[in-house]
């Protein structure tokens, strides 16, 4: 996979796919289906144009980009966006970006994609364009409900990521560099990998989920350990059953299958234990399941 700046883009004829694509879900691959280059844009148009209301997001550009390349894309154009680019007209965004930078031959969007000054650019304005083919594809419906990036965002921040996986069609995952604690987990039997939530990206709610990590099944913890004062914040803190190693300083990936419970304030370490390692049970049943 070639992730390349749309300033540094060589010149080529592309079949081209335009959009966010924040977190390359099933609908997304729908539209993405045929094309040989990804166009996304980064920081997300929102965060802009309306900051206040910038969505927090599920993938960063780097996971994007690795789960491009597992559906065969070879090519991904970060086109870098500002306030300067915001204020382009839609004709200037065809020729200039699609046409005279990415050689498009085809063009692939969402339905819902707008795109250029005020967002006066709709799949109409491309498909009058005889310069290239357009495909507009219609919003992916399953049982129901149209799958999109909010709606899984929402499900996510809920802890119903099980459900989010199926939208997504493959595990939500948190990647990040391992973190010293106050290794209270090992204190009590129960060593975690500790991981900062990035500023920006998508956190499932406070609870306890069955995940994978590692390679391993993974009990981890989301939230801010209510049972213990800490000076810590919000945490990720995984339990790697069956694990011993030093994984300080590495970068730990996280797949989150299922959430096993809310957050609870114990009223003892005792019962804390306890409950842990009916945790960790739950983890390895929901981890050998999923096979």
């Amino acid at each position: 996979m070639k992730i390349t700046s749309l300033p540094d883009v060589e010149p080529r004829p592309r079949r081209v796919a335009v959009g966010m694509f924040d977190g390359v879900h099933r609908g997304h691959r729908a539209v993405i289906e045929g094309a040989d280059t990804v166009v996304t844009f980064d920081p997300h148009p929102t965060s802009v144009l309306a900051p206040a209301t910038a969505p927090k997001l599920l993938t960063t550009v780097a996971r994007k980009a690795e789960l491009l390349a597992d559906i065969g894309v070879q090519e991904l154009v970060v086109v870098p966006f500002d306030a300067h680019f915001a204020a382009q007209s839609a004709p200037w965004f065809i020729d200039e970006v699609l046409v005279a930078k990415l050689g498009a031959t085809h063009v692939s969007i969402g339905e819902n994609f707008r795109f250029g000054q005020r967002a006066q650019g709709t799949p109409a304005v491309l498909q009058a364009d005889e310069r290239f083919q357009t495909r507009v594809v219609p919003l992916l419906e399953l049982d129901g409900e149209i799958v999109s990036s909010s709606h899984i965002r929402g499900l996510i921040l809920g802890g119903a990521v099980e459900y989010a996986n199926q939208l997504l069609g493959v595990p939500f995952v948190v990647d990040g560099p391992v973190q010293h604690g106050e290794k209270r987990g090992r204190e009590l039997g129960f060593p975690t990998a500790n991981l900062v939530p990035q500023p920006g990206m998508i956190v499932p709610a406070f609870g306890v989920y069955a995940c994978r990590a590692h390679g391993h099944a993974a009990a981890v913890s989301v939230g801010v350990r209510p049972t213990f004062v800490t000076g810590l914040g919000e945490l990720i803190e995984a339990y790697l059953i069956d694990f011993s190693g030093d994984l300080y300083g590495q970068t730990l990936r996280v797949e989150f299958l299922r959430r096993l419970r809310g957050e609870r304030r114990f009223d003892s370490a005792e019962a804390l234990v306890a409950q842990m390692r009916r945790d960790v049970e739950g983890a390895q049943t929901v981890v050998d399941a999923a096979g």
